[in-house]
């Protein structure tokens, strides 16, 4: 059984979703639902929580390639002096917190 179904069965469902589909929407996720041998209501809810995983490791994750992944890992790797700017910014911050 798929992993986020066993967390769902294990802890308590007291929040609730609503959306409103069109009748041809309905008919494919039950159809969907049908093939997997599922309820719709788990269905719609697993579908749902691995597309919003997917979204937020889409958006957290970086993905670099070529010459912007060489200025990074160069970056990282060597990195520059802070500069007078810099130093002062964190001279500033040291005093306001009292550092």
């Amino acid at each position: 059984m798929h992993q986020a179904v066993k967390r769902q069965q294990r802890s308590r469902k007291d929040e609730r979703l609503e959306a409103r589909v069109t009748p041809d929407q309905k008919r494919l996720i039950e159809r969907a639902a049908e093939l997997r041998g599922s309820t719709v209501t788990d269905f719609v809810v697993v579908s749902a929580q691995q597309a919003a995983a997917d979204t937020i490791r889409d958006f957290e994750t970086l993905v670099l390639r070529d010459q912007a992944r060489d200025v990074f890992i160069n970056a990282i790797l060597n990195p520059l002096l802070p500069n007078d700017a810099a130093r002062a910014a964190a001279q500033r911050y040291k005093t306001e917190m009292g550092l």
